[in-house]
């Protein structure tokens, strides 16, 4: 699970998706509100690991824009940009908390989802003018790219995906919409742990399993770590499309599956 999540969180084919259909493919329990939210901390750990030159100058400019009230460099309006971007999935996982709680409960509708995924890349690719640069970036694209985060919540919606699409089709760059998709997505896992993990402070955590916890906190680490890299180098000369397969073809033999039983 910790390979899983680590994986595709960042790889734009739905890691929420993935942890609704792979469990339930193989036939595994539920691990639990605790092991989640730990997963989620090691691929938090990885982007923040991986970007943290580039976080650093966002954080100080963005504090910088505080403090003087302006809006001159390109690091002051991208933290803000971040910030707009992260506002969206905020409000909708709040007022729509319960429907989207449903829908990892639904194999059938995480595969149908994928499906959706698939679309999405396919035609960010076809659509995209894909001739902007990160720093050329707007209120109006941090709006937009928020609105794809937001409807990302959703199992099978990839969110790398979703918001890396978003970025194309507002004529970014595909390792400029990665980076950017990499950077928002700092806040919501963030938000998502940590309120996940507050629940957890009423009913607590089972010591026995801390070592199936730690394992899975520095699988997700790792593999997170590593997918960062190898999509951001990937997406310099590549396209969408071969990811766009493999959520068509997994969500058609998924679906199929629960169908069959």
């Amino acid at each position: 699970m910790g390979l899983l999540q680590g994986a595709t969180e960042f790889l734009p084919v739905s890691s929420s998706g993935h942890l609704v259909l792979v469990p339930w493919l193989l036939g595994w329990p539920n691990p639990g509100l605790a092991f989640d939210s730990v997963l989620h901390l090691g691929t938090l750990l990885a982007v923040l690991a991986y970007m943290r030159a580039e976080i650093v100058v966002v954080i100080a400019g963005w504090w910088r824009s505080v403090r003087r009230r302006t809006l001159d460099s390109p690091e002051e309006r991208l933290g803000w940009l971040i910030v707009v971007s992260a506002i969206p999935g905020a409000i909708l996982g709040f007022f729509l908390e319960d429907y989207f709680e449903a829908l990892f409960a639904s194999p059938r509708s995480a595969a149908l989802l994928l499906l959706v995924t698939g679309a999405l890349l396919v035609a960010s690719e076809r659509l995209g003018r894909r001739d902007r640069c990160l720093h050329q970036a707007g209120l109006r694209d941090a709006v937009w790219i928020g609105l794809a985060q937001a409807l990302a919540i959703a199992p099978g919606i990839s969110r790398s995906g979703a918001t890396i699409a978003g970025g194309l089709l507002r004529g970014l760059r595909r390792e400029d919409a990665a980076r950017f998709s990499f950077l928002i997505v700092i806040p919501i896992i963030a938000g998502a742990a940590g309120l996940q993990l507050a629940k957890l402070v009423n009913t607590g955590i089972n010591a026995s399993q801390s070592t199936n916890l730690l394992v899975g906190f520095v699988a997700a680490f790792v593999v997170g770590y590593a997918a960062i890299g190898f999509l951001l180098g990937y997406l310099r000369t590549r396209t969408l499309r071969p990811f766009a397969f493999y959520c068509w073809g997994f969500g058609v033999l998924s679906l199929a599956i629960t169908y069959i039983r």
